[in-house]
């Protein structure tokens, strides 16, 4: 069954919000000046971010979650 193999080789896509919104938070911090860019307007920056959330976890995180919560956390902080 294709979603066991899945599971098994641990290739499941992480949409659990509270754990990318961790990632996004840790990477925002190991990288404040790509987030600061963000922040002042260079919104390419974000897909630097995006791509270091992505590396962090071995591309599972859901993608468009990872640019939601990006921004989202970018713009209040």
């Amino acid at each position: 069954m294709p979603k066991q193999i899945v599971e098994e080789k641990g290739m499941a896509q992480i949409t659990d919000t509270s754990e990318i919104e961790s990632i996004v938070m840790q990477v925002i911090e190991e990288n404040p000046g790509p987030a600061q860019d963000v922040r002042d307007g260079t919104k390419k920056a974000i897909g630097f971010l995006v791509g270091q959330v992505m590396k962090a976890t071995q591309g599972k995180a859901n993608p468009q979650l990872v640019n939601q919560i990006l921004a989202r956390v970018l713009s209040e902080n």
